[in-house]
């Protein structure tokens, strides 16, 4: 009986540490299917924020020449681009991700889909006006 117990409570541990939304996560181009960079998610207080950590192209001093605001001008490597998110339930909503081609800012939510798949959608007004990608855990 104790051996079940400790199996099944390793179970909930292994299971409750795998379905983590932080850690690094792979981007891949919606067009090519190329990997384009690498995101950090991690948590500060209860929200959730994502900053570039790797880049495949350009170069380390690339900036977002198209944001606005404090975004203007600022390094991609490094910057933040998933802010504000809030877990609800299965999803993690209420923020923003920024897309640092276009400097344009979107409402955002995130869903694991599976351990290692990340559903990103990006949108304007309510969520049938957006973009999905699915980003890799490395």
């Amino acid at each position: 009986m104790k051996i079940w117990s400790l199996l099944c409570l390793l179970f909930i541990v292994k299971m409750s540490f795998c379905q983590q939304l932080e850690g690094q996560w792979e981007t891949y181009d919606d067009k090519t299917g190329e990997k384009r960079s690498v995101v950090e998610i991690f948590k500060q207080k209860d929200q959730y924020f994502g900053k570039i950590i790797q880049k495949e192209s350009g170069t380390p001093n690339d900036v977002c020449d198209k944001c606005e605001g404090k975004k203007k001008d600022q390094k991609i490597l490094g910057m933040l681009i998933i802010e504000g998110l809030e877990k609800d339930g299965d999803e993690y909503n209420g923020g923003t991700i920024t897309d640092p081609e276009s400097g344009n800012v979107y409402k955002c939510y995130l869903e694991l889909v599976e351990n290692d798949k990340l559903k990103v959608r990006g949108y304007i007004g309510f969520s049938l006006l957006g973009r999905t990608q699915y980003w890799l855990r490395k």
